[in-house]
């Protein structure tokens, strides 16, 4: 039994060291306070009855996938907008009269300049488009995060869109050595490039949803950063609906930036103002 007690004793031990040291490297790798956004959002809601009064129109990449559902959902709900389109390679079903009135383009996205009158018409575009390495191998990533994403806001740019918001990933880096966030990272300079006239990266920690295909380790890392944000702010992860209120909220606010990219952080502040 004292045998015993000395190897709980050791465990617990260890435990308490990893978790301070989890807890001190994520306190390092937090993003700076996002007070300019804070600032921003004082005046919401004025600012979305003044953008819905200019009667604009707007489509979106990836309304299957988590995120992109999510932000049907809040658009539709702050109606900010006279008319959405969603851009896919497949027609989506919605049950409830607030779907009724979507106009669904479907494309094929190997395609795409076959179906550049998708593109035309709209004033905003959303990008949630994405796969993972695992489910299409590196080359359908490839093509998917970048290839698909960079094209489609070609199109977009040459029909008129004048703003376009775009989801990567926390850590996006061009340079990275890891091909996830290289692609990223990459997609979200060439996007640049094009010269939206308001141009905005929303990069995300850790999305915390539940993930129909979710793998154990997906699901582990989950369950441990929503733990985790249920008792401090971390630049580490964030959940999918946080994400969405962000983009609409940050679609109607006025900036001065021509291109802007927002860490966790600012993506929460971002919400929280739509959270009321």
């Amino acid at each position: 039994m004292k045998e015993l007690g000395n190897t709980l004793g050791k465990v617990t031990g260890i435990i308490t060291v990893v978790v301070v040291f989890v807890a001190l490297v994520l306190i390092y790798l937090e993003d700076p306070e996002p007070v300019e956004y804070i600032r921003m959002t004082e005046d919401l809601k004025a600012q979305e009855e003044n953008f819905r009064q200019q009667n604009k129109s707007c489509f979106i990449l990836g309304a299957s996938g988590e995120t992109g559902k999510v932000l049907l959902k809040e658009l539709l709900e702050r109606n900010i907008f006279s008319k959405i389109t969603l851009i896919g390679r497949r027609q989506l079903t919605f049950e409830g009269k607030e779907y009724e009135n979507l106009v669904q383009e479907v494309v094929d996205f190997e395609k795409l300049d076959d179906h550049a009158a998708a593109f035309q018409g709209h004033d905003v575009g959303y990008c949630c488009l994405g796969t993972t390495r695992a489910k299409a191998g590196a080359d359908g990533f490839v093509r998917v995060d970048h290839d698909y994403v960079l094209k489609s806001a070609e199109l977009a740019k040459a029909g008129g869109v004048s703003q376009f918001h775009l989801q990567t990933s926390r850590g996006a880096d061009k340079t990275s050595s890891f091909l996830y966030l290289k692609v990223k990272g990459q997609v979200e300079a060439d996007v640049e490039a094009l010269g939206f006239d308001r141009y905005a990266i929303y990069r995300p920690g850790v999305l915390l949803v539940e993930r129909q295909e979710s793998r154990s380790g997906e699901w582990l890392a989950r369950k441990f950063f929503s733990a985790l944000s249920a008792v401090c702010t971390t630049s580490m992860a964030i959940r999918v609906e946080a994400v969405a209120k962000a983009m609409v909220s940050n679609t109607v606010i006025k900036s001065e930036q021509k291109m802007e990219i927002l860490e966790n952080k600012a993506i929460a502040a971002l919400a929280k103002p739509a959270e009321k």
